[in-house]
């Protein structure tokens, strides 16, 4: 099956994944740090979607501890969802 492009769905599509990767190198290399804390997720990408991605189970979360340990969203992993989501939109 063939979908057609246009120029600005070819670009997008290529912008998002140049950008993925330059995240994935900066955060294997150590220059990003691999987790986003919640309130950084909020503030990014907003309140409502990450409690959407988390509800739908599409994010996961990881924390240190206990019950009063900080929730970390691995940045990867949201990274990959959110340009994913803006590639979706395009077409």
């Amino acid at each position: 099956m063939e979908i057609p492009l246009t120029t600005q769905q070819l670009r997008t599509i290529v912008r998002e994944a140049a950008e993925l990767g330059a995240i994935i190198a900066l955060t294997r290399t150590g220059k990003l740090p691999p987790y986003l804390k919640k309130r950084e997720a909020y503030r990014r990408y907003g309140r409502r979607n990450i409690d959407q991605m988390l509800a739908k189970g599409e994010l996961s979360i990881r924390s240190d501890g206990n019950h009063s340990a900080a929730w970390r969203i691995d940045r990867i992993e949201i990274e990959a969802i959110v340009r994913g989501l803006e590639i979706w939109r395009q077409l």
